[in-house]
């Protein structure tokens, strides 16, 4: 990125990039930090940084998450949400399982054709290479408006409070509010 950047400013290309955290934050809290921020400082020396001070609709704190359902109730809330449509159902514990020999990269294919998604038994995420590989398949459920029904824990439990309070707290924070909003979506009717 660095030498693309380098590149395109050589080449007179004139760029505008927007972040919630100034460029001297970044990384902080994170593995490598020190090498994340010398990569950082070569790209922030190429921009000018223009502060625009206001409220971040994202500090109000996460949305309460819908409470979940038992497990005796998924199938019937699943025909209400989802009939004749695809639906992927799964284990939470299996999924999780599963991402980690699936690429992040290869998520979006992952859950091409899915019209709905089913969990059981959601559980909280206590290791940190596992709930960073969450947050992708989080973010690409949400990318692509795909409704949730889960049992187990509610999302905004789905993380540890070290999780939340680290240094990848931003991408817990943005996992539990998208996962939260496609619950909401997934509970959309009562079942018959």
């Amino acid at each position: 990125m660095s030498r693309l950047m380098r590149e395109l400013a050589d080449a007179g290309v004139k760029l505008a990039a927007t972040s919630n955290t100034l460029p001297g934050s970044l990384g902080d809290g994170r593995f490598a930090a020190v090498d994340f921020q010398r990569e950082i400082q070569v790209l922030a020396d190429q921009f000018d940084v223009i502060r625009i001070d206001g409220e971040d609709f994202r500090h109000r704190g996460l949305p309460a998450a819908p409470s979940p359902l038992k497990n005796s109730e998924l199938s019937s809330h699943m025909k209400a949400e989802f009939d004749g449509k695809t639906v992927a159902q799964d284990e939470f514990s299996t999924l999780i399982h599963h991402l980690a020999g699936v690429h992040p990269s290869r998520y979006r294919q992952l859950i091409d054709g899915i019209d709905g998604v089913v969990w059981r038994n959601v559980e909280t995420i206590t290791e940190q290479a596992v709930a960073l590989r969450f947050v992708v398949l989080a973010d690409r459920l949400y990318d692509k408006d795909v409704p949730i029904l889960a049992s187990g824990v509610p999302f905004d439990q789905l993380f540890t409070d070290e999780m939340m309070a680290g240094g990848y707290m931003k991408k817990y924070f943005r996992a539990v509010s998208r996962l939260t909003a496609l619950a909401r979506e997934g509970q959309n009717h009562e079942p018959s």
